[in-house]
């Protein structure tokens, strides 16, 4: 298939201060998923730990007419370009359009075609885009006896055929499938008529292992064709297991170097090092830093230096010893229960470097 409109040639429109389409960065998005709490400073807190650990853009379920006022309030304020997720009730996106910085839409349950006519009216008005979500279990009725990807396809033309007609070019499409190869075919087939930029993602992919496994095969295989200009990793997880597998996903897709490299062996009867402990204790610390850097934590003296060679930095361990080294080199030797620490030390040496 001629995939005509790669991300470059895409159309270019601004989500708060992140720009999508064209040669824009691809961004990394996710999804807030709990209750709105009352403490609006705690929602922020927790909004800014998402952007240090890589997250571009946040999403909101916007359930009922008190969570759109609350979200057009903190919009303004917030860290991170809020999109407001809209279904069923169109009237909520009229309220949250005062404040957010994007607004998405499902025309298989936003009702009536003038009730979308509104949404994008007030839209235009404030300069705001608008996501198009197409997902494949939740289709108009007149295309649900369609083959999903036909029925998907033929949703995304209706819709653009309303949104040319009103003039309303700043939109983002996405088209999610639970399958990860229905969901490349879509994105392939709307990146060879239309030129407007693509989220993507697996919707409904499932806890992490097999969303992560889903997730990976359709971002991968799309990115790499030069379709997508934003990504959501869709997991039964927390919200940072989402903005991580993401940047792991663009990492490996070439699209976004920098940052921690985290290298750990899987273990095996010769481990002697708490290695599953310590990754878990300084994950979130090691995802915070930018500047490009591999550290190595293993299991054992036999896979330590050596097979962690490559690594800027490495910890390993035996008995009541850890043990630090740099580039295969050992550095240090200290007390087991001084590790955690040593390690911060170091990493923090070789950000001065």
């Amino acid at each position: 298939m001629n995939i005509i409109y790669t991300r470059e040639k895409t159309r270019v429109m601004r989500v708060g201060n992140v720009s999508l389409g064209g040669d824009s960065p691809v961004s990394i998005q996710t999804m807030w998923k709990r209750a709105l709490p009352d403490d609006r400073e705690l929602l922020l807190k927790e909004l800014r730990r998402f952007a240090v650990l890589g997250c571009d853009i946040i999403r909101f379920a916007v359930p009922n007419e008190e969570n759109a006022k609350l979200l057009a309030e903190i919009g303004p304020i917030s860290p991170l370009p809020i999109v407001a997720d809209i279904h069923f009730d169109y009237r909520l996106a009229l309220i949250v359009l005062d404040g957010v910085q994007k607004v998405r839409i499902n025309p298989g349950n936003i009702g009536a075609e003038w009730k979308v006519k509104e949404v994008l009216a007030k839209a235009s008005d404030k300069g705001i885009p608008i996501r198009v979500g197409i997902n494949g279990g939740s289709l108009p009725r007149k295309l649900r006896d369609l083959p999903q990807v036909e029925g998907m396809i033929a949703a995304a033309e209706n819709e653009i055929e309303l949104l040319e007609a009103l003039g309303f070019k700043d939109a983002v499409f996405s088209l999610k499938s639970s399958s990860a190869g229905n969901t490349i075919e879509v994105n392939r087939r709307f990146a060879s008529r239309w030129d407007y930029p693509l989220h993507l993602g697996v919707t409904e992919a499932g806890p992490m292992i097999p969303g992560i496994v889903k997730n990976t095969r359709a971002l991968l295989q799309l990115l790499g064709e030069g379709i997508g200009s934003t990504i959501r990793v869709s997991l039964s997880a927390p919200e940072e297991d989402e903005v991580v597998t993401g940047r792991e996903i663009l990492r490996e897709a070439g699209l976004r170097p920098g940052g921690v490299d985290i290298v750990s062996c899987p273990r095996c009867g010769r481990s002697e090092f708490p290695v599953h402990e310590l990754v878990g204790q300084i994950q979130e610390e090691l995802y915070a830093i930018r500047k490009p850097l591999t550290v190595a934590v293993m299991g054992c003296v036999v896979n330590g230096p050596e097979e962690a060679r490559h690594a800027d930095i490495g910890i390993t361990g035996s008995g009541n010893e850890a043990i630090i080294f740099r580039h295969g080199e050992l550095k240090r030797k200290i007390p087991m229960d001084q590790a955690l620490e040593a390690l911060r030390e170091e990493i923090r040496e070789a950000i001065k470097e």
